[in-house]
């Protein structure tokens, strides 16, 4: 079989859309076994603004990144059947950016992700994160609605 990618990212947010666009990308990855995915969260702290200043609470913190491990967790004991390589990256920060820099720095061939996530951002056809990641991507970006 022609292989046309080698290297899947999949954004992923527990949103309906990014469950559609994991179960598209799993479908595609099933077409031939040397086909790797990698499934990425990422986790933006929320900044507080205080009478003295802002900061980042490290129990925010420390409870965003527990929680989008545990998601990583479940999506791994989703995966395991499949014969596929696949890796989990929890990451922080802007999740556009950071999802355009994750795509560059490891090579992905192809990023399948839901036309919106949990944001709630609304735009007339895209959410702000898909819609960046579109615009910046070095590699073809399949949206699932």
């Amino acid at each position: 079989m022609l292989t046309v990618c080698s290297r899947i990212a999949v954004p992923y947010d527990d949103s309906e859309l990014s469950k559609k666009a994991l179960e598209t990308a799993m479908m595609l990855a099933k077409q031939d076994d040397r086909i790797e995915l990698d499934i990425i969260t990422v986790v933006q702290v929320p900044t507080t603004v205080a009478y003295y200043g802002v900061y980042n609470d490290d129990r925010i913190r420390e409870a965003h990144l527990s929680a989008a491990k545990e998601m990583m967790n479940a999506i791994e004991e989703k995966m395991k059947d499949l014969p596929n390589k696949t890796r989990t990256f929890v990451l922080e920060g802007s999740p556009a950016h950071t999802l355009v820099d994750f795509v560059k720095q490891n090579d992905s061939d192809l990023i399948v992700m839901g036309s919106r996530g949990l944001s709630g951002l609304k735009e007339m056809f895209l959410g702000s994160v898909s819609h960046y990641v579109v615009q910046k991507s070095t590699c073809p970006v399949y949206i699932v609605k």
